[in-house]
């Protein structure tokens, strides 16, 4: 790394971040941390839940939907879209379950909703989120790629990379490795617009999928 691109990672990184990965959904309050950037509870998929997933790809390639749910409506809402699909209780369930920690763990009375069947990635480009916080979960498919605090030239972000690829832009430190998270993992992603975290939203991207591979991606929001 020459001496330019070591300046420029230590300028943009001087705020410690870290991740928090444990089998316990309690780690998930973790991101309260101040030091903490992505929290994710290490979570696989059951049986019931894949098989209702597979039934989804097949019946509903295009499937996508967006909405704002409170924990007492969502199993209602998902499975009212989802209404021609067999034995979707345990998927709805397990959604319900989502929105209610996410609004449980930040007091919000809802959260907005985004689930979607993609053939391409969502966002191929490493970036950070201007929002406070993301719960972000891939049930089906490669999962997000992410980036750690001290992997990452923020100058090359966006327009920073003066149009070249990320691998070529020196937004990555060569010899850091690409982060990923499993499929099935509950992820909250810290963004830019979280209390005092300016500099420090997690770096992440949509995975590069094999052709014609599709992926279920499920996202909750704040909603102001």
């Amino acid at each position: 790394m020459n001496q330019s691109t070591s300046s420029a990672l230590a300028t943009t990184t001087d705020k410690c971040r870290i991740t928090s990965q444990s089998p316990l959904p309690s780690t998930l309050t973790d991101i309260y941390r101040d030091d903490v950037n992505l929290a994710v509870w290490q979570h696989s998929l059951t049986d019931n839940i894949n098989r209702c997933i597979e039934k989804i790809i097949i019946q509903k390639p295009k499937f996508r939907t967006v909405m704002v749910l409170t924990p007492s409506n969502a199993y209602e809402h998902i499975a009212n879209c989802l209404d021609d699909i067999e034995e979707i209780h345990d998927f709805c369930q397990h959604i319900t379950l989502l929105v209610d920690m996410f609004c449980t763990l930040f007091e919000l009375e809802c959260a907005g909703l985004r689930l979607k069947l993609l053939d391409s990635p969502m966002c191929p480009r490493f970036h950070v989120d201007k929002v406070p916080c993301r719960l972000v979960t891939t049930l089906h498919g490669p999962a997000t790629q992410w980036l750690p605090q001290e992997a990452v030239n923020r100058n090359k972000l966006g327009s920073g990379s003066n149009g070249l690829s990320d691998d070529c832009s020196g937004l990555i430190n060569p010899t850091a490795s690409i982060e990923q998270i499993s499929c099935g993992d509950i992820a909250l992603l810290k963004g830019e617009n979280w209390h005092n975290n300016e500099q420090a939203g997690l770096v992440h991207r949509s995975p590069i999928c094999a052709q014609s591979e599709q992926r279920l991606i499920l996202t909750l929001d704040f909603m102001s």
